[in-house]
């Protein structure tokens, strides 16, 4: 390849001599820059393919040529012959001198500049197409061939999938309406399309959680499942989970609550068949958990019949702990409360939940349960008794979580507070008595052991009884408590034990 020099001779320019010069016929000669040698150095930058670092180089030499200079000082005077001598003479190649370059940083920031301007462009354009189709989607929605909405709200379903931005902007340019429109439509493919796009829209956006609802797509579900022609297992199961999503926003729980879809989930709850529709399970758990939420919402799940389905169903890992959280807002108010204390073996089933120490999340829903039904009424304090609360909870404050303990001490408290109101009850009529009555093994009757075979002599053959299983009682309770912490067997119950609960009675249990 040839070498490109850059061609730096200008124009001769002859001045005649002035009147204040010296005699003779002599001129001067310089070099100036003129419209030739301009477009000589741009014709020089682009035939020699030069870099854009290397023309903007360029570039800046020429603006620094163009900039008005002071004027050089005189030329020296030379001759016509010293003029033809040099003109005879062969030319030297001019050589290019590359100045160093003191403004790498610079060069390096504005390529940067450069690049990131480009990307931005890049950005811009791929927003802007992805508008032009998500307005395209959204005139294929209002046009009146049912085939081209049902593919609009497929598409819309996909975009809206992993997309916040999408839908965001689908719902401000009105694509709510034309879907909840959709469920109106006969073919069970376009409510299917329709029911997920509505889904995917309302995934982590609140604003079109409301709006969906405000549109009135609620009653068009209700009315979907309530028309002669039962809906599809898959229409059924897409409005379980719209109901789950709708039911996350709070202002949402009263509308649905109300709307008549707490029966509608307890159905698809109870209909549910073992393993084959699990996640239709989990989402209707999931919602009707939501709707509990809401205070105003607790009796239309006690009119559906809710709680006896939902104790019976305790035991199966897979939705027990969804079923406790239901019951621990459930129990959050009076009617409640009372709709599980008065349910069949409603307080055995929670009970028998305190043993489940493979299940900790189970065991303190349980205890959060217990503790306020024990707390709010004194008849369910006696029923727990009766379902054998006490050993349970005692082996709770050993081997529970930190939370179970704090809940199992509180129920052991308000069950001790209970009992000791009622012995004061029962002995208040005469305290005088009760008071002055020696005390076996005091200092004012040193024969305590004689006191004792008297007690024993007058005890009947029923208290004997009872006290005999009241220290079995102790003893099987000590042992399970004792094999379920796995315990070495020095700690199993020994004959001192047994001697010390010889002369303690039911009184003296930690209730």
């Amino acid at each position: 390849m040839a070498k490109c020099q850059r061609n730096d001779v200008g124009s001769i320019v002859l001045d005649r001599p002035s009147s204040t010069t010296c005699s003779g016929n002599s001129f001067r000669l310089w070099t100036a820059f003129s419209g030739a040698a301009f477009r000589r150095k741009i014709f020089d930058a682009v035939s020699c393919g030069a870099s854009s670092r290397h023309r903007r180089q360029l570039m800046q030499e020429v603006l620094n040529d163009n900039v008005p200079q002071p004027p050089p000082p005189p030329p020296p005077t030379t001759t016509i012959k010293s003029v033809l001598k040099e003109s005879n003479e062969p030319k030297k190649a001019v050589k290019v001198v590359k100045l160093p370059n003191n403004n790498g940083k610079s060069e390096k920031l504005v390529d940067l500049l450069n690049l990131a301007e480009v990307e931005t462009d890049a950005e811009t354009k791929k927003k802007e197409e992805a508008l032009e189709e998500l307005k395209r989607v959204v005139k294929e929605l209002q046009v009146e061939d049912e085939e081209k909405k049902r593919k609009a709200a497929s598409r819309v379903r996909l975009l809206t999938k992993e997309d916040s931005e999408s839908r965001a902007t689908l719902a401000m340019l009105g694509t709510i309406p034309p879907l909840v429109a959709m469920l109106d439509f006969e073919d069970s493919d376009s409510q299917i399309a329709a029911l997920y796009a509505l889904l995917n829209l309302g995934i982590g956006n609140d604003a079109n959680k409301a709006a969906i609802v405000k549109a009135g797509s609620v009653h068009k579900m209700l009315k979907l499942i309530e028309s002669p022609n039962a809906p599809s297992q898959e229409v059924s199961d897409a409005i379980v989970a719209n109901f789950l999503g709708l039911s996350a926003l709070d202002s949402n729980k009263p509308i649905i609550g109300s709307s008549g879809a707490v029966p509608f989930l307890v159905k698809i709850l109870k209909g549910l068949d073992g393993k084959s529709r699990s996640q239709a399970k989990q989402d209707a758990l999931r919602a009707l958990y939501n709707l509990s939420i809401s205070p105003s919402n607790i009796s239309f799940i006690l009119e559906a019949d809710l709680i006896p389905f939902l104790l019976n169903a305790l035991g199966d890992m897979e939705v027990s702990e969804r079923i406790l959280s239901i019951f621990s807002n459930i129990v959050s108010t009076p009617e409640g409360r009372k709709g599980i204390s008065i349910a069949p073996d409603a307080f055995p089933i929670l009970v028998d939940v305190l043993n489940w120490t493979d299940s900790p999340g189970c065991q303190e829903k349980a205890s959060y349960i217990l503790m306020l039904m024990a707390h709010k009424a004194y008849g369910d304090r006696q029923a727990m008794i009766e379902a054998g609360i006490v050993s349970s909870l005692l082996e709770l404050t050993l081997l529970g979580s930190t939370l179970a303990q704090k809940r199992a001490s509180r129920i052991l408290e308000v069950l001790r507070v209970d009992k000791g109101k009622q012995v004061s009850e029962n002995f208040g009529g005469n305290t005088s008595a009760a008071v002055s009555a020696p005390i076996c093994g005091s200092s004012s009757n040193p024969n305590g052991k004689d006191c004792l075979v008297e007690e024993e002599g007058m005890m009947s053959e029923e208290k004997k009884a009872v006290k005999q299983l009241v220290q079995q009682s102790l003893q099987n309770n000590m042992r399970r408590i004792v094999n379920r912490a796995n315990l070495p067997q020095e700690f199993v119950p020994s004959e001192h034990f047994k001697s010390l609960t010889t002369s303690s009675t039911s009184k003296s249990l930690p209730f």
